[in-house]
């Protein structure tokens, strides 16, 4: 992997907020890259566009191997899904991508790398933060804050290749309420994380991503019997309420959202006594009548 690594702690400007240190890549790597871990390679970066591209990109170059981490202290161009832009103060959250190479899993169950990811950060972060954590499907982290369901996190997968996916994650961390995006966002900080320390949040999300990712392939990506399709569910926000699905060409369909499939799909049962697996698209969570 080619990018630089982020200035030396010597460069004021990265202590211009006290309270959000830097990433120490040094400590990053020495507790992450082992001869018998997943991760091959953890690179740090003061700011970027997207890690999702710039990873993406040297993939496709063959200049990243499977496990390779890039981090990012600060996205000026980070993408959520719908090419929806995500920002946030330099330093304020964890933003990294990470390359992924299952060719031991039938394509058609890639699919499930949202969703596992999902997985393995709520499961990361309530080990290290001690939060509460749920899952919008298909790809939203949400935390409560002040008795309110908000999203702090979100996940992209893109393909890299013929053979690899990039996986995307950016998790609200420290932000305060008047630096809040849009309203409805939140953040480790604001949801009463007992730890808003970086170093330790990513090292957990990491390891509980690689835990995941194995137990997934080890199964040969079968989300039942990995147990992630199960566990996903039992933490999925989404599931036993009503939402409206806004799906691509302009079509919406409104059901209770009832199961998610071996495919990864969100079945929603409508008023019109059909179940329809949703695999694509926005999900709007509706308040009851």
């Amino acid at each position: 992997m080619t990018p630089r690594d982020a200035a030396e702690p010597n460069d004021s400007s990265r202590w211009s907020d006290l309270d959000r240190p830097p990433l120490n890549a040094t400590a990053l790597r020495r507790g992450l890259v082992r001869e018998d871990s997943l991760w091959s390679e953890v690179s740090l970066v003061p700011s970027t566009g997207s890690t999702n591209s710039d990873l993406v990109a040297l993939a496709n170059a063959g200049k990243a191997a499977e496990g390779a981490v890039l981090v990012a202290e600060e996205q000026t161009a980070g993408r959520g899904r719908l090419d929806r832009q995500w920002t946030a103060p330099a330093r304020s959250g964890l933003f990294f991508s990470v390359l992924l190479t299952p060719t031991d899993v039938p394509v058609q169950r890639w699919g499930w790398l949202p969703l596992l990811t999902g997985v393995a950060v709520a499961t990361g972060l309530s080990r290290a933060a001690g939060v509460d954590t749920a899952l919008k499907w298909p790809n939203d982290l949400l935390l409560t804050v002040a008795g309110e369901e908000r999203k702090a996190g979100g996940i992209l997968a893109e393909r890299a290749g013929a053979a690899g996916v990039v996986v995307g994650v950016g998790i609200n961390v420290t932000l305060r309420e008047d630096e809040l995006p849009v309203p409805g966002a939140g953040s480790l900080a604001l949801a009463g994380a007992v730890s808003t320390d970086r170093d330790p949040l990513l090292r957990a999300v990491l390891r509980s991503l690689e835990e995941w990712y194995g137990r997934w392939r080890s199964a040969g990506g079968d989300p039942a019997a990995s147990g992630l399709q199960e566990t996903y569910a039992a933490g999925c926000a989404t599931l036993g309420r009503k939402v409206r699905a806004e799906l691509p060409g302009d079509r919406s369909v409104t059901g209770e959202a009832v199961a998610i499939d071996g495919d990864g799909r969100l079945v929603l049962a409508t008023a019109e006594g059909v179940q329809e697996p949703v695999g694509a698209g926005d999900i709007v969570h509706l308040r009851p009548a």
